[in-house]
């Protein structure tokens, strides 16, 4: 298991913040699920219908999507595989374990990107853009902001639930 950590203030350089923060805001949303009881990991209490395990599976696909399939140009399967008829999906037998070393295992991939681009380097052409693709910098950025969104939901479906809330 790995342990989140806020990064320290002791660098500016953008590479290994983004790399840092996006090590903490996965291992935040794991621990966020994982505060709560498996039927609880697999049970909405929102409108929207979400259950915490389906939105860490968003957060695999979604971190995916940009780096891997986008901003890499790599084909992947089932890009989209975290959505079945328009809504976030998790197939019965895949837990929080699977879904936690999957993300731990994306989170590696991108580590290595992270290290070895400029964040001035722009995705080439491919089917994850509409228009021009971005450079790795705005990627970055989109998926922070993703990642940061997603957690506060976290939050806040683990205290529906009954779970421990704030950090």
């Amino acid at each position: 298991m790995s342990e989140r950590l806020e990064p320290e203030a002791t660098t500016a350089d953008p590479q290994e913040l983004f790399a840092a923060y996006l090590r903490f805001y996965r291992e935040s949303a794991i621990e966020k699920v994982g505060s709560l009881p498996v039927p609880e990991q697999r049970t909405s209490r929102l409108p929207s219908g979400w259950t915490p395990l389906e939105l860490l599976r968003h957060l695999a696909f979604m971190e995916r999507r940009w780096f891997i399939w986008g901003f890499l140009g790599q084909d992947v399967d089932e890009p989209w595989g975290d959505d079945r008829d328009g809504r976030w999906f998790v197939p019965e037998e895949v837990g929080l374990e699977a879904l936690a070393s999957a993300l731990r295992e994306q989170g590696e991939r991108v580590d290595a990107l992270l290290a070895s681009r400029s964040l001035d380097e722009v995705a080439p052409p491919g089917p994850r853009f509409d228009g021009e693709p971005a450079p790795l910098a705005w990627i970055c950025f989109h998926v922070l902001q993703e990642y940061a969104r997603h957690v506060g939901h976290l939050d806040v479906a683990v205290e529906l639930a009954g779970g421990p809330t704030g950090e």
